[in-house]
């Protein structure tokens, strides 16, 4: 009776399988939500992973019109299990959990989102046999089975894996690819196709050159560095925070955000807003190529295990069309250990925020962005360096010895370092903005374009030669305080006044400070110019008109 009961479960057990049909599933797997350069990048994202250090992709239009992709890479290659694992839908978890590969889709979802057929050819050494295994759409559908094709590997692919691989590596090749191009040509492999085909190249190499522009700059060391080639033309990292002449405007107390997961644990992201120089302050050169300011361009740039899956826009935080915005480019970096609590997708182009984290970023982002929209406007700053000079009121500092001030022992321009004695004891380390052979006229009191929490003023270190650096301080052009009153200030008696309380400040801060106190003097200094920033918000500056 038993034995009977046991076979009739068995029974129901089996009928409840429910396998997905081949031919429908397999063609439906095409339709993710890729287009050609997000696809490309999943294949490169394999490429890291295996550890390649040259990525080779060509992209190849017959003179019959048909068309084919290669990618190409140095890594370690794979065996005949590998290989397998590789080619399943749903392939198994990679070692390496912080490896830009995730749901083990990528490979062929991305593929046969461009193509009905699709090769991976591999070794792990010279010596060692080329391995090659197909997925053919057109026979899963003639066959409604999952069958993968076991072709010979072709004296071309032979050639174009020793060209684009070498001695080990992977290749990966996409034929039969009629979603390469948006439409068909009458004329196939006609100078219309061939333009289109040039075309894909080098939006490819642009493409590239943003989502992968931490791997591809050889000066970022938190990430190793690749080398990527679409047709032998080398991509150039492009960096979208154009830190050479952009300010990063959060305090660096506020850059990392901790993040709890559903287990409880704590991971941080990190986040920092870039605001863009003002087109007018750019070359035609260093817009085009650096900054590419536009309204799509603005906003959030996400980027996880160092790789962009994201760009543009504000993730329905604020409106992603407003012009006035477009100086302001957030920077969000997060790991694989995020990747729950922000819902990657499979693609690797999403992120969704928690409601509590949108209202983080909310009120931490809100400073920058109306700091960006004030920039763009140019409402002020456009006659704050005309009649202002300081030269009096550093010649007073100057000439008078018996100030307070402190003198440095030891500074490092490069790193802001120093070391002082002041009232809380002798060698005290400090970090301050350090200025070597300063402007004689600008030598105490120097205004610049910005400093990057937005405050009025800051204290540096500074002097005439190499030597003898000591208390000066930064006035930001960019504050409403400096564009309000100093640029109206006509007496020159009232400018030397407030230079010079503003430096007795940076000079009190210096002589009371260390290593635990200066989060207090930067807090007091970020509260005092905000509340001058609120004091002064509807306060118009007066035109020439005026």
């Amino acid at each position: 009776m038993d034995d009977t009961i046991s076979e009739v479960k068995d029974e129901q057990q089996t009928n409840m399988v429910n396998e997905p049909d081949p031919s429908r599933l397999i063609h439906g797997l095409r339709d993710t939500g890729y287009d050609f350069y997000t696809a490309a990048a999943d294949i490169i994202d394999n490429s890291i992973a295996a550890n390649a250090t040259t990525i080779n992709i060509n992209i190849d239009l017959t003179a019959d019109g048909r068309k084919f992709v290669y990618f190409g890479d140095d890594g370690f290659g794979m065996d005949e299990d590998g290989l397998r694992n590789a080619m399943r839908y749903g392939a198994k978890v990679r070692d390496d959990l912080s490896s830009l590969g995730k749901f083990g889709l990528g490979l062929k979802t991305a593929s046969s989102s461009v193509c009905l057929k699709y090769s991976l050819i591999s070794r792990t050494e010279s010596s060692a046999k080329l391995l090659k295994l197909t997925w053919d759409l057109e026979h899963v559908a003639n066959t409604n089975s999952w069958e993968m094709l076991d072709e010979p590997v072709s004296g071309d692919e032979q050639d174009i894996f020793e060209e684009l691989c070498g001695e080990s590596g992977t290749l990966v090749v996409w034929s039969r690819c009629d979603r390469l191009l948006s439409k068909a040509y009458k004329e196939p492999g006609g100078t219309r196709e061939q333009t289109a085909i040039k075309n894909r190249r080098s939006k490819l190499i642009e493409h590239c050159a943003l989502i992968f522009h931490k791997y591809l700059n050889p000066e970022e060391k938190e990430h190793r560095t690749i080398d990527i080639n679409v047709n032998d033309v080398s991509v150039e990292h492009w960096n979208p925070f154009y830190p050479e002449k952009s300010e990063q405007v959060l305090p660096d107390k506020l850059t990392l955000l901790p993040i709890q997961t559903e287990d409880g644990s704590v991971h941080k992201a990190t986040v920092k807003a870039w605001i863009l120089p003002h087109a007018k302050d750019l070359t035609n050169e260093e817009k085009k190529k650096n900054a590419k300011i536009s309204n799509r361009g603005q906003g959030f740039y996400i980027h996880r295990e160092g790789r962009v899956i994201h760009y543009g826009g504000y993730l329905g935080l604020w409106r992603s069309d407003d012009p006035h915005w477009s100086l302001l480019r957030v920077e969000f970096d997060f790991d694989h250990q995020l990747d729950e609590a922000f819902r990657v997708d499979v693609k690797k182009s999403r992120i969704l925020l928690d409601p509590a984290l949108e209202e983080a970023l909310i009120e931490l982002l809100n400073p920058a962005r109306k700091e960006a929209e004030r920039r763009y406007r140019r409402k002020q700053a456009t006659q704050v360096t005309n009649g202002i000079s300081h030269s009096d009121s550093n010649k007073t500092i100057s000439e008078t010895k018996n100030t307070s001030k402190v003198t440095a022992s030891f500074v490092d321009e490069g790193s802001g370092a120093a070391v002082v004695d002041n009232n809380k004891g002798k060698g005290i380390k400090i970090l301050t903005p350090i200025e070597s052979n300063a402007n004689p006229d600008a030598l105490y009191v120097s205004p610049i374009e910005s400093i990057p929490n937005g405050a009025l003023w800051e204290p540096c270190l500074t002097s005439a030669s190499d030597t003898n650096h000591s208390t000066g301080v930064h006035l930001n052009k960019q504050h409403d305080f400096y564009s309000k009153v100093y640029s109206q200030t006509k007496s020159g008696i009232s400018i030397e006044g407030l230079d010079l309380l503003l430096w007795a400040l940076a000079a009190a801060e210096h002589k009371n400070t260390d290593q635990e106190l200066a989060i207090m003097w930067e807090d007091i200094r970020d509260e005092v110019s905000s509340n001058l920033r609120k004091l002064l918000r509807s306060i118009e500056v007066p035109t020439s008109s005026d």
